[in-house]
């Protein structure tokens, strides 16, 4: 066994080597200095960001996709305030992230160093766990300990908080100290199951009900149990509806699919209203989800499968809780059903040719807004176009608020898996460009598209410079309305027309901007122009393509829905 005298920061470096990660970001400062010498000498894949807050959502979107951990770094202070919004984002969605930031020297803390802040205290509820290394010896030990919690439960982000003097020191380290559990190189790294009462419980109230319905959310994704999902559905003719984040639970082509439900549904609500018994599967049903807790309705039989157990009961008191991995659950459940599936699928087809033609009446009633030739050019008709151009194994990553709200309707993934990648942890605007980034790593060969609206364009347009560097070949589609368009739609609600407060921009041309910065830009005016440019751009291998499309500027016909729907606000309630 040999023993090498290294700095902690080469011990760091050696210890993300050993754990196999793909590329990372960061902004370095002189706190990480050492690390990033290693990182040059051993090989790690790290690049420089333009913004620690898109590190983070690149990350988080590489572990979305790839379902392994998402690496990032910042220098102290400034640096490591700014990874707060994508912590959080990957906080809640249960993104698996290992993120290491640079603090101030010990002997020298609360001297007023430069950049020094106590950001350990800003940091901490902004992640699963953070770890302070206090001592250059435990490095290999406590960069373990991030993995581990990262992958396990509900994966979420973890911050190692890495003191200069650690970084810099120096200490004999043995090979065999630069040892990682494989198992938590990914997400989840360990899985429990059900009950077996519970689960035989539960296959009682499915096959007693007359209009079962299950109900997806991001949890699916996390745990990699689209195939069981899909499998237990055309085992008993269950139709499926999905959360934003669920979306890709089964393919929103499959004829038991039923959209998404919610705030914005196609015929997912009524089917819940109607239904007898509803599976949740990984599925918080937070306010969104359930058109602010209500729906379900209350009294509504529910089985809620998820293997957080401080979710049962937070937002609805499900009948039956089945406390475990989603995947597994489904599993076993299925299991449990096997003997009776054969009567169970025969009793249910009609009930699944229903939801089969409502789904099939609804694309009818919308079918002039999804061919609209309006100039400006209508939500609906680009998310049709766009769901005419992309192929089965393509990545939509839509960006907070008005893109993930017109994306989650009208975005149809065509097979089972992660398709569509919203930013709904916190859906925080400007995760488009990024987390395209993060899902073109993650999936190298497979089309990525981001949609962003122009607000959220404007905040991270700088890492375009980063997306060429790379030569990543992704298309990022500009929802181009001059405005903060879910605000000022919302203004145009509550306050009528004209009463507009700091929700308008000035005109821009993306694509010019796409140009000035070497990447390929398509300004597109006329709605029949959409199919062509994102032909050249999801074809393209040459680096990224920006495609500036000028939609309404109406903020009558901006809310997210393909009917354009009049929202009616309850007094004292702000939201639509």
């Amino acid at each position: 066994m040999s023993t090498n005298e290294m700095t902690g920061g080469e011990a760091i470096a050696r210890m993300l080597k050993a754990f196999g990660i793909g590329p990372m970001f960061g902004m370095g400062g002189f706190q990480l200095l050492p690390f990033y010498d290693a990182a040059r000498r051993i090989g790690l894949d790290h690049n420089l960001i333009n913004d620690e807050r898109c590190a983070v959502f690149i990350a988080d979107a590489y572990a979305k996709v790839s379902g392994r951990v998402g690496v990032c770094d910042a220098t102290l202070g400034p640096g490591a305030t700014n990874l707060v919004t994508g912590l959080v984002e990957a906080l809640n969605a249960g993104s698996p992230l290992v993120v290491f930031v640079g603090d101030s020297h010990r002997l020298h803390s609360w001297k007023n160093m430069t950049q020094e802040s106590r950001q350990t205290e800003i940091l901490r509820p902004a992640c699963k766990e953070l770890i302070r290394i206090e001592m250059v010896e435990r490095i290999p030990e406590l960069v373990r300990r991030a993995f581990q919690v990262a992958t396990s439960g509900r994966p979420g982000p973890v911050v190692v908080d890495v003191p200069e003097d650690v970084c810099h020191a120096t200490h004999p380290f043995d090979d065999a100290d630069f040892e990682a559990d494989e198992a938590c190189m990914s997400a989840p790294s360990l899985r429990c199951r059900p009950a077996s009462a519970d689960l035989e419980a539960a296959a009682r109230m499915l096959g007693d009900a007359a209009r079962p319905l299950m109900l997806c959310g991001g949890g699916v994704h996390i745990s990699g149990a689209t195939a069981e999902v899909e499998a237990l559905a055309h085992a008993l003719n269950l139709p499926v509806a999905h959360t934003m984040t669920g979306k890709g639970a089964i393919a929103c082509t499959d004829p038991l699919s039923a959209g998404l439900f919610g705030r914005y549904d196609r015929i997912a609500n009524r089917l819940i209203e109607e239904s007898d018994c509803l599976l949740v599967v990984g599925c918080k049903l937070g306010e969104i989800a359930t058109k602010r807790y209500t729906v379900p309705a209350a009294g509504k039989r529910v089985i809620h499968l998820d293997n957080v157990a401080e979710e049962f009961g937070r937002t609805f008191r499900p009948m039956l809780r089945l406390w475990g991995d989603a995947r597994e659950g489904l599993r076993d459940l299925h299991a449990a059903l096997a003997p009776e599936a054969d009567t169970i699928r025969a009793r249910q087809q009609p009930y699944a040719e229903d939801v089969a033609a409502r789904m099939v009446a609804w694309r009818k009633s919308v079918e002039a807004r999804l061919t609209s030739a309006e100039r400006p050019i209508n939500m609906a008709r680009l998310l049709n176009e766009l769901n005419k151009a992309m192929p089965a194994d393509g990545i939509l990553v839509a960006d907070g608020g008005f893109a993930a709200h017109w994306g989650g309707l009208l975005y149809d993934t065509k097979r089972p898996g992660r398709g569509f990648v919203p930013d709904r942890g916190f859906a925080s605007i400007g995760y488009g460009l990024p987390g395209a980034m993060g899902c073109a790593l993650a999936a190298p060969g497979r089309p990525v598209v981001g949609l962003t609206g122009d607000g959220g364009f404007n905040m991270v347009m700088g890492e375009l410079e980063t997306a060429r560097r790379l030569d990543l070949p992704l298309t990022v589609i500009v929802v181009n309305n001059a405005a903060s368009g879910y605000v000022k739609a919302l203004q145009h609600l509550m306050y009528g027309a004209g009463a507009y407060q700091s929700s308008d921009l000035v005109e821009v041309n993306y694509a010019k901007v796409a140009g000035a910065l070497g990447c390929t830009g398509i300004r597109v005016e006329d709605p029949n122009e959409i199919a062509e440019a994102l032909r050249i751009g999801i074809g393209s291998e040459n680096g990224p393509t920006v495609i500036d499309v000028v939609v309404t500027r109406d903020p009558a016909l901006m809310l997210p829905g393909v009917d354009n729907r009049t929202v009616q606000v309850r007094k004292g309630d702000r939201v639509a």
